[in-house]
């Protein structure tokens, strides 16, 4: 590869990918949060604000795929005998509808009901891992560190949903680990636009405290470049 192909325009500086080391995290894209009657509704949230995040996001998957990066997704949600759903968690604000209680695309937030699914549009292929997690941050009680050392991926790009919490926590998790992350500013997204902005902020605060933010603008043509790389030496 030349010099520059893989070195993406980022806040604070200039991010540079490491082929076959560079994993793509897409996290949450599920129906319970994007679609109206899953619980980020129950919640009384506007569940269109988050649409915004999956136009960009099926290019950057596609040319993710292209360029032969692991993809891994991730999903929240729970047994559905609710055994790993804490007490804090189940109360939390007190709502009239509840992880677990009947809703339109099934049971809330339950592993096998439809709103559990990833939305068709970033459906996983066979291959990519699906990582399924009761908490906000995808580390935590599951195999996904296991999973990415063992393929010696030692990046991160992450996307999903929602920015100041799931994706938040997630790329706190990794930066502990010793994972660089890059976060695509235009492929996450939350029901607060303010948090949303925040949340970036504090990822690429004190020259990157935890991980580098871009546009997904700026990360297609390294993609493709690395597309190109590797149709090279089929």
């Amino acid at each position: 590869m030349s010099e520059g192909v893989s070195t993406v325009a980022a806040e604070p500086y200039a991010f540079t990918l490491k082929p076959g080391a560079v994993a793509l995290v897409i996290i949450d894209m599920q129906r319970d949060f994007l679609e109206p009657g899953g619980f980020g509704d129950a919640l009384g949230n506007d569940v269109s604000l988050l649409r915004a995040a999956v136009p960009p996001l099926i290019d950057v998957l596609a040319a993710a795929r292209a360029a032969e990066l692991v993809v891994v997704h991730t999903r929240e949600g729970h047994r559905p005998d609710l055994s790993d759903l804490t007490p804090a968690k189940h109360a939390r604000g007190r709502f009239a509808t509840k992880i677990g209680d009947a809703g339109p695309m099934g049971r809330i937030l339950v592993r096998g009901e439809p709103g559990h699914d990833i939305i068709p549009e970033l459906a996983p292929v066979a291959g990519e891992p699906v990582i399924d997690k009761s908490g906000k941050g995808a580390f935590f009680a599951t195999d996904l560190d296991a999973i990415l050392r063992g393929r010696g991926i030692t990046q991160l790009i992450i996307a999903g949903v929602t920015t100041e919490v799931c994706v938040n926590t997630t790329v706190r998790e990794a930066n502990d680990r010793g994972f660089e992350c890059l976060v695509l500013s235009d492929c996450t997204g939350s029901y607060f636009p303010d948090f949303h902005e925040a949340g970036l902020a504090m990822i690429k605060a004190q020259g990157g405290i935890f991980g580098w933010v871009a546009s997904s603008a700026a990360l297609l043509p390294v993609l493709s470049r690395m597309a190109g790389d590797t149709d090279g030496k089929a």
